[in-house]
């Protein structure tokens, strides 16, 4: 599901550049896909200062599109 807004970077990681809309639809999908006694899943959202902070190594830095 959430190769549809981001991409997928590692493992269960995908980064996402999104609109505040798509951000509040992605967490109604997450919400209702969730098994809350399984499953963990961690949102961390980044301002524009953060990600022009963000240190990478190896591959390219991933880019908005």
């Amino acid at each position: 599901m959430l190769s549809g807004y981001g991409k997928w970077t590692q493992y269960s990681v995908f980064e996402c550049f999104l609109r505040a809309i798509q951000f509040a639809t992605l967490q109604t999908k997450i919400e209702k896909l969730v098994k809350p006694e399984e499953d963990s899943v961690r949102l961390y959202v980044l301002d524009a200062g953060a990600i022009k902070r963000t240190i990478t190594y190896g591959c390219e830095i991933p880019r908005q599109e």
